[in-house]
């Protein structure tokens, strides 16, 4: 969520979001004789070769193997939002961490929810399983930053930390916002502005896009209350700031608004997302 949500829950923001084609090179054709060759002493008449055995049998030809996928062998991060048992622990999560460019936010928060109480930390959770499932089966590696939905933390600059030791080829943070602004919805997806180090700049910025992009193909609506075009550049979430990799992180929609409410609380909402949110990883790591 961004900084429209409740004074009571402040963003977080976690460390963080794919096709071409291949070739195969045709074998050298055999260099022409040389005219040495040409005016060598003629072969003798080779004998008659005998008959084939009438048991022989041609051999068996191999099936051809398919190539593997374009993004085999990547790594993702994805970092869902929050955590289950941060409302619990309200000293740990309150605790000052590192956010980059010299500021410092509180370890974690405990997210947003629905007007019917929704969480988002659950929604979160629930969509990035959907996701890496759908990266696993194409042969990417998926690490997450949290392993259940029933702990604490991690802070966001641990959570940061976690994609660059995993020296993760995209990051993407999943969160839902919780605007209460009237009519507020639609997803964007934030970025680091300006960028601090090289993944930050066009890696980073081409997979906001591609996320952008492809969130809107999926039939998912930009955001008509923040950013510009499903896009928000910033400078303030710890997440993005501490990134050495690119790095992006989707607000999906407005818990708050009863549409949007609706499709995140359903588990086909959730999926529709998270096939979103996949489709545009894979088609980043295959650009």
């Amino acid at each position: 969520m961004v900084a429209v949500r409740r004074a009571t829950a402040p963003l977080l923001l976690a460390g963080a979001l794919l096709l071409t084609g291949c070739s195969d090179d045709a074998p050298a054709a055999p260099p022409p004789p040389s005219p040495a060759a040409t005016t060598a002493s003629p072969a003798p008449t080779p004998s008659p070769s005998p008959s084939p055995s009438p048991t022989s049998s041609p051999s068996p030809s191999s099936s051809p193997v398919a190539p593997p996928p374009v993004a085999a062998g990547k790594v993702v991060v994805l970092d869902p939002g929050h955590n289950g048992g941060n409302g619990a622990h309200p000293a740990e999560i309150n605790r000052p961490v590192p956010a980059g460019r010299g500021q410092t936010k509180p370890c974690n928060t405990t997210g947003t929810a629905t007007n019917a109480g929704y969480p988002e930390h659950a929604f979160t959770f629930d969509v990035a399983q959907r996701v890496g499932k759908a990266l696993a089966d194409k042969g990417i590696r998926v690490v997450y930053t949290r392993q259940d939905d029933t702990g604490v933390g991690p802070c966001v600059d641990r959570r940061a930390t976690i994609g660059n030791e995993a020296n993760a080829d995209a990051v993407v943070s999943i969160h839902a916002d919780g605007s209460e602004a009237a009519g507020a919805n639609g997803f964007h997806v934030a970025y680091s502005s300006p960028p601090l180090n090289a993944a930050q700049g066009a890696p980073s910025t081409r997979l906001a896009q591609t996320l952008r992009d492809t969130m809107r193909t999926s039939g998912f609506s930009a955001a008509n209350y923040i950013g510009t075009n499903g896009l928000s550049a910033r400078a303030d979430l710890a997440g993005l700031n501490l990134s050495t990799r690119p790095a992006a992180l989707v607000e999906c929609g407005n818990m708050r608004n009863a549409t949007e409410a609706a499709r995140m609380t359903s588990a086909d909402g959730r999926q529709q997302f998270a096939s979103a949110i996949a489709a545009a990883i894979e088609a980043y790591l295959a650009s």
